[in-house]
This record gives structure tokens, sequence and C-alpha cells, in this order.
């Protein structure tokens, strides 16, 4: 017997802008108000849903992120009650989600959660972003008239917590491109590999996620790649990181848009959606691994991921051989294997990781990628009723970690989840190296990276520790011979020592 208060998702809608020029194309607000719109003919209701919303709740911009003061517009300070204001609604809640890739996954599962509670009935999720748009009016020197502030109380979810410690910042891990590298050498490490085995394991990994973004109507990139093109470097496909190539990062210069109606089975009924539209989410969790990244265990699990899909799972009473469709979060390929080993998906398994191609190929709009994966996703269910789906999302630096479970099989009994902080505890007092902040003296290579520019090499992150006493600490190596050296030669492992600049900064030198 299914609840009445057990919450559906019955409305999804996505959109991707591809104007050139940018005086003509949509702001984010616009975008965002167009996937609304597909949402709610989605539903069957159309325009005479936003009448019966209590609800709207949207993914945090970008340009609201932190770091994001640089930008010279697209500013909203309650994009919720902008929103509604271009609806011609006026729900009795406004919301605001969290910085994060994790985000959109958060709100379903938080929202779910209220719903079930019986706090909302009917709710509108929604996220866009035009940064494609606002970098290339920035690079032309236009301004454009996006943002404003509107009345109305808005209702921050979740926490907004900074990513780094400010020895982090200072060697520049607050930027994701420069930390996924990281992760992806500790994996060949702990995997055995020599640097070109693994550099083409990378490729064939991200192989099909190109295949699916080439069948995917809104994908930015509808290009289909070989393991080789990917994962050989070229002019068109220099290093960002080392060992990614520029065809393994995820692309955030993307105008996409995307929503979801959510509300509860007895809200459904009485408004007559149709039953062919709902899907449950079956199971969820929430969870973070240890924050800063200096303090994990190492850097090629993560205990959150682990976590999370056992508790999923256990609620679901499904398993991972269930699952039908899954879109693990691809912001990087480390986040892709970290992901799939965690919720135990072996390596040589047939199913497609992604619905959508991924960050890299369909395009990651910022914070909002998973609510094209979750509408996506819907959409692939319908199709084949009954099927089960997964999809992961990912916030910072493998930091911040959501996921769900999908069907349009009905969820019977009463919609409860474990509270995420019951949980939390045991990831958060899990084992850690100490920290070292002003580290000296003979060391080794934990992991490493190599960060590009157009001309090259620029500057390596270590990972390293101490040979006094195995204590963790972070530090650049700059010398351009040592830069070609990491990258020539094996080097995980690598001796050396590591000293502190008179800029404060911890250098490495290669024995």
């Amino acid at each position: 017997m299914v609840d009445p208060r057990t919450p559906v998702l019955v409305g999804c809608g996505q959109i991707t802008q591809k104007e050139k020029d940018v005086e003509k194309a949509k702001s984010p607000l616009g975008l965002m108000e167009d996937a609304v719109r597909r949402a709610a003919q989605d539903t069957g209701l159309g325009d005479q849903l936003f009448g019966k919303l209590d609800t709207i709740t949207c993914v945090r911009f970008i340009t609201d992120s932190p770091d994001a003061a640089r930008l010279p517009f697209g500013r909203y300070g309650n994009v919720a009650q902008s929103l509604a204001n271009r609806l011609g609604v006026q729900p009795a809640n406004t919301c605001y989600g969290p910085t994060g890739g994790n985000t959109p996954q958060y709100l379903v599962n938080y929202t779910a959660e209220r719903i079930a509670e019986g706090d909302q009935s009917v709710v509108m999720i929604a996220g866009s972003e035009c940064f494609g748009t606002m970098m290339r009016a920035i690079g032309q020197g236009k301004m454009l008239d996006w943002g404003d502030d509107p009345e109305g109380k808005r209702i921050d979810i979740g926490n907004e917590r900074i990513g780094v410690t400010e020895v982090e910042k200072k060697h520049k891990l607050h930027f994701p491109v420069n930390c996924y590298p990281l992760f992806e050498n500790a994996i060949r490490g702990q995997k055995g590999r020599s640097v070109k085995e693994h550099q083409l394991e990378i490729g064939k990994l991200m192989a099909p996620f190109t295949k699916v973004a080439a069948s995917h109507p809104q994908a930015w990139f509808p290009i289909e790649r070989t393991p080789e093109e990917i994962a050989t470097p070229s002019e068109q496909n220099r290093y960002v990181g080392y060992p990614y190539t520029k065809y393994m990062n995820a692309i955030m210069q993307v105008d996409q848009a995307a929503a979801v109606v959510m509300m509860s089975v007895e809200k459904a009924r009485e408004l007559g959606v149709p039953e062919d539209k709902w899907v449950y989410l079956h199971g969820c969790g929430d969870a973070n691994d240890i924050w800063y990244l200096t303090e994990r265990e190492n850097f090629y699990s993560s205990p959150a991921i682990r976590t999370m899909g056992r508790k999923a799972f256990a609620m679901s009473g499904w398993s991972i051989d269930e699952i039908d469709y899954m879109d693990l979060y691809s912001c990087f390929p480390s986040a892709v294997q970290i992901g799939r080993d965690e919720l135990g998906i072996a390596e040589d398994d047939p199913r497609d990781l992604t619905v959508t191609g991924g960050l890299p190929y369909f395009g990651g709009a910022g914070n909002d990628y998973v609510l094209h994966s979750i509408a996506t996703m819907m959409d692939k269910l319908r199709a084949k009723p009954g099927s089960k789906g997964l999809c992961t999302a990912n916030g910072w630096y493998v930091t911040k970690h959501s996921i769900g479970l999908y069907s349009t099989a009905p969820k019977e009994g009463k919609w409860q989840r474990e509270n995420p902080a019951d949980y939390q505890k045991d990831i958060d007092n899990g084992p850690h190296p100490r920290m070292e902040e002003n580290p000296s003296g003979p060391a080794k290579i934990e992991t490493f990276s190599v960060m590009h520019g157009h001309e090259g090499p620029q500057f390596a992150i270590i990972m390293g520790r101490l040979d006094a006493d195995d204590a963790r600490f972070v530090a650049h190596v700059t010398d351009p011979a040592e830069m070609l050296s990491l990258m020539n030669e094996e080097s995980l492992g690598r001796p050396g020592t590591v000293s502190t600049g008179d800029d404060g900064i911890h250098y490495f030198k290669l024995a």
C-alpha cells in the first residue's frame, strides 16, 4: 500500500542554449523559466501547476558561490522569488540551495523528506547557468543586464561552508581542476598501473560517456570520441592538470537549465497528474567525506560514498546489480572511478555509467548538472516502466555527496529515511593523517599533479609525507626540469625535501 504522503517526481524539463550573440542570449533566470515551463507541461497540468506551488527551490548560481565576487554581473538576491515573479505566483517558501555539484540531488532528498512529513506539498526545483554567455560577454567587454534583488524572504538550505583551509587555498587547492588530478594519480598507484596503461584506461572509461552525449538532444558537445583521442595529448587536447587532457575535464562554460516538480502521491492524485508520469525516490542518502582535502585518509577512496550508498540501498531494498540506468557524477574521471568502486560496480560492468554523457561532454552547468541527470533519468525510467535508476552527485573536491534511487514502480509503506547526521559521525571520526602546516625536511610524494597553461607546465602540486613522522603536507614544484621529470618518470613515492619559501608557499625539491 502506497502512503498518500509518499513523495513523487511528476514533471521534468531541461534546455540548452547555444546562442552566439551574447546580447540575444537569455539570462540564467530566463533560461530557468523556460525549463520550469517545460517541467510544468510535462506534468500534464501546464501553467495551471503554478497556482498550486507552495515552494520554489533553486540551485545556487556559480555567481553566488565563494570566490565569485570578481564577476561583474549575474547576481540575484533571491532567485526563487525572481522566478516566482516571472511565473506570476506567490509560493509560501522561496528557497536556495548551497554551493556544490551535490546540491540538486541533496535538494530532491531534502524536499522528499519535507513532503513526507507534510511540511511541503507541491514543489518546483529549478536551476540554470549561462556561464558560457557570461564569459563570452566579459571577453567582449560587454555588461549584460542580469540580476535583481526582489522582495521576499529567501530560505537558505544546507551548509554554505568554504571547502579549503587557508594553507590549501594558498597552494591553489580551491580550484577543482587542480585537485582531481591528485586523485587520479593516487588511483593509478592504488591499482598498480604504469602511466601509459592508466592513461589509456581513463580514455576507455570516458569514451562511452561521449557516445551517450552524442545522442542526447541537450548535450553541449554531442561528439563521440575514441579512447585514444581522449587519452592522447594533442594541439586540440592539451594537458590541463596532468594526467588530464582537455577532453577529461568538466566544461563549465555552458548555457543550460533544468527543473523537476515534486509533490505527494495524495496531491498528484488530487490534481490529476497521470500515474505514468510518477517517479518514486526509493532510496537516498547524503554524506560528507572528511572535509579538508589534506586531512583525508587517502586520495583514492570515499568513505562517504560507500556509507551513503549502503544506506540508500538499504532504504530501497535493492542491490546495485538491479540497477538498469545510472549516472555517476563525472566532473573528472577520478570522481567516476571512486564512485564506481565504492558502490561495488565492477570495472568491466557492461552498463553505461551515465545517462546524459557527463560533465565533460553533456556539459557541467555549475552546481546544476545533476538536475539534468535526474530529469534525463526520469525520461529513461518512464520509457521502461518498472526499471530502476541511480544518480550520484558530488560537491567540492570529492567532499559532499548525495545519492538517489529511482523507479516508476510504487514505493510501498511509509517514506522515511535515516537522518544523515546519524551516520556522518562515523565518517568524521575515521582515520586520517596529521596535516603539517610548516613542513621541513626529507619527504616523499604521496600523489601529485602538474598544472598546464597553453604554453605548457606552469607548476606542480605535491601531496607528500614527511619522513620524520609521516605527517602530510602540500607543496609546489616550480622548476621546469623537475615538472617534466614528474611526468616522464614514475613519481609516486619519489623522495625529496620540502621547505617553506619567503612567500609562505611550501616547495618540494626532488632528490
